[in-house]
């Protein structure tokens, strides 16, 4: 496609390539996490955490997340706290799809009968253990289809972070550009680069289905 991915190209576009698995990698594990709690927050009998919980929702929800690279890029660093470029994409991607994680758990957790709450709160369980034993690992099994789209969207995300010093996938573009190569056979390449990292993160949610079915 007009692109000889030899010596240094091949080197810068496979610098690319990892450094957006790596960063869609840790944003993911930061997106999980955080949404975990959220969710939990969501749901918690004390006012203060659901209040909380569901505050942090609006907010990253409804906030562009160019706005948020912004935040987190020349924010921080007006509070003291200076951070690597990689980092702060991962905060404020992590930070972002944190929140649908969130929402796609907490609709996972409605699904599950109250009588599995109640029978474990019969039984001596706490809150805690009635979220992390009982209903959280039903809800998961129940949201993975929701779930595997949000993880989908994010490698397409990151690709913001090319605009705040990130050398990702979709930052090869423009030093491809500058060396005169066609840019609709860049972006050829590049979309399928992303594309393989959509379907890879597919093809891991679809075998997790599988593997965990009902009656499986």
């Amino acid at each position: 496609m007009g692109i000889p991915f030899e010596g240094n190209n091949l080197s810068l576009f496979w610098h690319g390539f990892v450094q957006t698995v790596l960063l869609s990698g840790a944003s993911a594990l930061l997106a999980l996490v955080l949404g975990t709690l959220l969710a939990a927050c969501r749901v918690s009998p004390v006012p203060v955490l659901r209040a909380f919980g569901t505050g942090w929702v609006g907010v990253f929800r409804n906030t562009p997340l160019t706005l948020l690279f912004f935040a987190v890029t020349f924010g921080l660093p007006r509070v003291d706290v200076h951070l690597s470029a990689f980092v702060c994409a991962m905060l404020a991607l992590g930070c972002y799809t944190g929140s649908f994680v969130c929402e796609v758990l907490r609709a996972g957790i409605n699904t599950v009968p109250i009588g599995q709450a109640e029978a474990a709160r019969s039984l001596g369980m706490t809150f805690g253990q009635t979220l992390t034993l009982v209903v959280l690992p039903q809800a998961g099994r129940a949201v993975l289809g929701p779930l595997s789209s949000v993880f989908i969207a994010l490698p397409r995300n990151s690709a913001i972070a090319g605009a705040f010093n990130v050398a990702e996938l979709y930052s090869v573009q423009q030093t491809l550009s500058e060396q005169g190569y066609a840019i609709f056979a860049i972006f050829f390449w590049i979309a399928l680069a992303y594309l393989c990292i959509s379907a890879t993160v597919g093809l891991l949610f679809r075998g997790l289905e599988r593997r965990l079915a009902v009656g499986a």
